[in-house]
């Protein structure tokens, strides 16, 4: 599972559908925005963001970093890979299929 937060609505639906249709993610949650707090080049900064959970594979990591990359308006946008120890076999299953190349 991979974390990023997107400065608002749109282009957080903009990213999930991105990389939903790109099969880099089975599924993309687009959670209720959020109030962040963070030191930003020596400032402290205050931010509404909307948080994006996204199911992926380990294979696919590498695409879905780049893809976030690219279409992401931040500097450096927050991309953490958070491991998946256990699960529902039929979901992780299903998650590797809908990131099939």
């Amino acid at each position: 599972m991979v974390l990023t937060n997107l400065p608002d609505a749109e282009s957080a639906r903009g990213l999930a559908r991105l990389l939903v249709e790109s099969r880099l993610a089975a599924c993309v949650n687009r959670l209720p925005a959020v109030r962040s707090t963070y030191r930003w080049q020596g400032e402290i900064e205050e931010a509404e963001e909307v948080p994006l959970l996204i199911k992926t594979t380990l294979d696919r990591y590498p695409d879905v970093e780049q893809a976030i990359r690219i279409a992401h308006p931040y500097e450096v946008p927050e991309i953490i890979s958070l491991p998946v120890g256990v699960g529902l076999a039929e979901y992780l299953a299903w998650v590797r299929a809908e990131t099939s190349e």
